[in-house]
């Protein structure tokens, strides 16, 4: 379990993150939806250690990781993954070089040895056949489309199989079925890893169709949590309006393309 407690982060005198408290189950998917700039990024951003709040305690495992730094917060995050709002693939390197830096940089995680030629090749070839880019290990990122980039990022962040997957808004820019074709990888992901994933972003649709839970973040604070059902009812204007812009629940696509595959 991940417990978030009365964390507070300002910049430039700019209060982001105002007292927020949060606990993530471990195993599940949960969704945090809010305005754009009202610091989810932010969060995320804590919750893999890259940032210290002002105040306030973040636990992982009974860790405490908002007190540590260098190699013991390394260690205690290393099976922590984030896919990053703009894909952040390496200009330079191929799709193969991006989906493998992180297992060609630290090697196994659990023997500490490198992997062979051989061995990161298959690894990086099952990584990008999951994610539906088998046979672009030679092609650079330029070369790729927006939803093509979300996806060979996708694949840098599975092939090391991380327990805890944070994803900053993956559909924000791509079309509806680009965008959908990404929420149907984040439940293959989830349900293939059996991790926890903590989903950032504005899209409702993206949320009802990947989130066991929902949670708006406004105000600095999480200000409701509920299961999808429960939260789209929630009387607040933000959420009414999320609601009126749904013409179809999403989750039918999902329960219908579940029904073809069996």
């Amino acid at each position: 379990m991940i417990k978030v407690k009365d964390l507070w982060k300002s910049y430039e005198q700019k209060e982001v993150l105002k007292g927020l408290t949060l606990d993530i189950l471990d195993g599940e998917t949960l969704v945090i939806l809010g305005r754009s700039g009202v610091g989810k990024s932010v969060l995320l951003k804590h919750l893999i250690g890259l940032t210290k709040p002002d105040r306030g305690t973040i636990d992982l495992d009974e860790v405490r990781i908002t007190d540590l730094y260098g190699t013991p917060l390394y260690r205690a995050v290393h099976d922590m993954g984030m896919l990053f709002q703009g894909a952040a693939l390496f200009d330079s390197m191929t799709v193969e070089e991006n989906t493998g830096f992180y297992l060609k940089q630290h090697g196994n995680k659990e023997t500490g040895k490198a992997y062979t030629r051989a061995e990161l090749g298959d690894k990086v070839a099952e990584a990008l056949e999951m994610v539906g880019l088998e046979g672009t290990q030679k092609v650079m990122p330029s070369d790729l489309s927006g939803g093509m980039k979300k996806r060979a990022a996708l694949a840098r962040l599975i092939v090391y199989r991380p327990k805890v997957l944070l994803y900053d808004e993956p559909t924000t820019g791509l079309d509806p079925m680009t965008a959908m074709h990404i929420n149907e990888l984040i439940v293959k992901i989830q349900k293939e890893l059996q991790g926890t994933s903590i989903v950032v972003t504005h899209d409702i649709i993206s949320a009802l169709f990947v989130g066991d839970r929902l949670a708006l973040h406004k105000d600095g604070k999480i200000a409701y949590l509920a299961d999808p059902d429960t939260f789209i009812k929630i009387d607040d204007p933000e959420i009414t309006f999320l609601h009126k812009i749904i013409t179809e629940d999403p989750r039918t696509l999902k329960y219908n393309n579940n029904h073809k595959d069996t």
